[in-house]
């Protein structure tokens, strides 16, 4: 693991020490998973991105899934 410093507001220090001592663990590993989780969003948000830009470039096409309208099952 590699050392890194942040330059952070008190008050956010404050609010992370308190939330990792209420999840019982340290800064550093609530840091690790709050910067895994945000390279998430960032990863989900472009890959949503790439989706809508390929229906903007190739729109589904009128019918062009009606074969399937009879598998679907909705449930009550």
């Amino acid at each position: 693991m590699k050392t890194v410093q942040m330059t952070l507001d008190e008050s956010l220090v404050k609010a992370v020490d308190s939330a990792a001592k209420k999840l019982r663990t340290t800064r550093s590993a609530f840091a690790r998973e709050a910067l895994r989780s945000a390279l998430r969003a960032v990863r989900m948000r472009e890959l949503e991105s790439k989706h809508r830009e390929g229906y903007r470039r190739k729109p589904v096409k009128r019918g062009e899934f009606s074969d399937w309208e009879s598998e679907q099952v909705w449930g009550d």
